[in-house]
């Protein structure tokens, strides 16, 4: 799963701003913000959470979860945990 965090950065990345990702994924502004909000795993409709991850990968930008390796090339940022 992905994380509120996560699509904030990847707009970031982007260089877009929420509405836009609404608009390229075919969602509500305001259903986009409830996301961004969870600090943990998003809680949204699964179908909601697909259009997400697919206008950003579309977009350009490689979700990676947790301990996953990264399978695309390019630049990219991961958060690291600290203990």
């Amino acid at each position: 799963m992905i994380t509120g965090p996560q699509i904030r950065a990847a707009r970031a990345l982007l260089g877009i701003d929420q509405k836009a990702l609404a608009t390229l994924s075919g969602l509500s502004t305001p259903t986009i913000q409830r996301m961004e909000a969870c600090e943990g795993s998003v809680r949204a409709v699964v179908d909601s959470l697909e259009k997400v991850m697919t206008a950003l990968s579309t977009a350009g930008v490689e979700l990676i979860v947790e301990g996953a390796p990264s399978q695309g090339v390019g630049l990219g940022v991961r958060l690291i945990k600290r203990a």
